[in-house]
């Protein structure tokens, strides 16, 4: 199997992290655990590089929330290694809900370790339930041609 020094998508939104032993468990590899904060690390920065912060959320009263995460584990990542976390939305139905990919490569080889989608959908910030996306949302997290 060839290894793929290549994103999946042209340009996309990214972050370095450096693995660090609070994400290391007993089998002396990344937890899968530490993967989710990863990707949440990625998925608030490229947010916020959209121009949506967490007040504007609280003044909007609207909230992406996780409904669903697909995860490919391909690789192990150890102690001390830097990685490139990348993210960009895949689809937004302007309504309710929207994909977030994100592939994760080891910095240093380019390999790819890790891929996954997550499905967000809108709620509304003061009481949890689902409501149509604002227009902020639909602009800010609309599908990029790279």
């Amino acid at each position: 199997m060839a290894v793929n020094h290549q994103w999946d998508v042209i340009a996309p939104f990214h972050i370095d992290v450096t693995v660090a032993a609070s994400d290391i468990d007993r089998l002396d590899h990344v937890n899968n655990a530490a993967y989710l904060r990863f990707m949440e690390r990625a998925a608030w920065a490229h947010t916020e590089a959209l121009g949506l912060t967490w007040e504007t959320y609280r003044a909007l009263d609207a909230a992406c929330v996780v409904r669903r995460h697909e995860i490919d584990y391909l690789a192990a990542a150890h102690i001390d290694q830097p990685l490139r976390i990348a993210t960009w939305i895949e689809s937004n139905d302007q309504r309710l809900a929207m994909w977030r990919r994100f592939q994760i490569r080891r910095d240093l080889t380019g390999a790819t370790i890790f891929r996954a989608a997550t499905q967000y959908v809108t709620i509304t910030l003061s009481n949890g339930r689902p409501r149509r996306m604002p227009r902020e949302f639909a602009e800010a997290y609309r599908v990029h041609d790279g």
